[in-house]
């Protein structure tokens, strides 16, 4: 297989990174390990493993870090079983080295990147962002990562693509979830080619600074802040340029429950709760849910020709 090494790699910027802990506290990283050698380590080396390179970033929140131990312990990760503690519980079994992505599709520039030429398209940043559950619940998380923007520039769409699909990890040995027939198998989501490169958009390798826990889609993930949580694919290896729109794993299982485009909307009720409220996890009350998530003011244009209702 053929491993593309990109000839227009930036350098880094090597900045002792701030990194948010519980309750807006900061610690300087000062990791020792370097990406490429801690996302093979085992489970032990690689939980707190620091994720060193990384900038502070413009794109950060005044308001309170959910917690890493909640963050890593409570998720959605079908691939490892339908309950909150499966994923943090199962995925000691995913192998993160070697790891390759495909970009392929309506693109000029196709090809196979390792992890360790992903990771060096451009300067890691921390980035601060509000993430909402499609079920209710959500979470304040810093993230690691680069704009996947960087990605797509590289590719050199045609004129043709309008979608971009992400396809994850498909390995029932590696993701025991896989082995049920809750989805259909491997999972894909899909963003417009706008919504992909906006600045927010983030390919994101890291937490809390550091590497991105296995649970939480190690070792790379797509984070859309502004659409319900199920949209952001983890542990992607492939990224396809289309001119349709994708049919993804939640609309394949239930069309009328999860729409494409799963923007936060407390004006659009799933069929079975109210999404007009939200629960943060670690609050006993809950809040009233924002339009697309608290990022209207960046992101409501590109949808300001559609009937948010119906293109749920």
């Amino acid at each position: 297989m053929l491993i593309r090494q990109p000839d227009d790699i930036l350098p880094s910027e090597i900045t002792p990174p701030d990194i948010y802990r519980e309750r807006r506290r900061f610690m300087q990283g000062i990791g020792a390990l370097a990406v490429g050698a801690v996302l093979g380590a085992t489970p032990k080396a690689q939980a707190g493993a620091k994720l060193t390179g990384a900038h502070a970033s413009a794109y950060k929140l005044d308001e309170d870090g959910t917690p890493y131990k909640d963050v890593s312990t409570y998720n959605n990760f079908y691939e490892f079983g339908t309950g909150k503690a499966d994923p943090a519980e199962k995925a000691d079994s995913l192998k993160t080295r070697p790891w390759t992505v495909a970009v392929e599709g309506e693109v000029g520039n196709p090809g196979i990147y390792d992890i360790d030429a992903l990771l060096k398209l451009a300067p890691l940043e921390e980035r601060v962002y509000r993430m909402r559950c499609v079920e209710g619940w959500s979470m304040v998380i810093p993230w690691v990562g680069f704009p996947l923007r960087e990605i797509i520039r590289r590719a050199a769409p045609t004129g043709n693509a309008r979608y971009v699909e992400f396809v994850t990890l498909h390995d029932p040995r590696q993701m025991p979830g896989q082995r049920s027939r809750v989805l259909d198998w491997p999972y894909v989501e899909g963003l417009r080619l706008d919504e992909a490169m906006h600045p927010l958009t983030l390919m994101a390798v890291g937490l809390y600074g550091e590497v991105l826990p296995r649970q939480n889609g190690a070792p790379i993930r797509l984070v859309v802040p502004w659409k319900y949580g199920f949209k952001s694919a983890k542990s992607i290896v492939k990224i396809r340029f289309v001119e349709r729109q994708p049919l993804t794993a939640w609309m394949r299982a239930t069309p009328s429950e999860y729409g494409f485009y799963s923007n936060v909307n407390p004006e659009v009720d799933h069929p079975r709760w109210s999404q007009a409220k939200e629960r943060r996890i670690g609050e006993f009350f809950k809040r009233d849910t924002l339009m697309f998530n608290g990022y209207g003011s960046q992101v409501a244009q590109m949808y300001r020709s559609m009937d948010l209702k119906r293109f749920f």
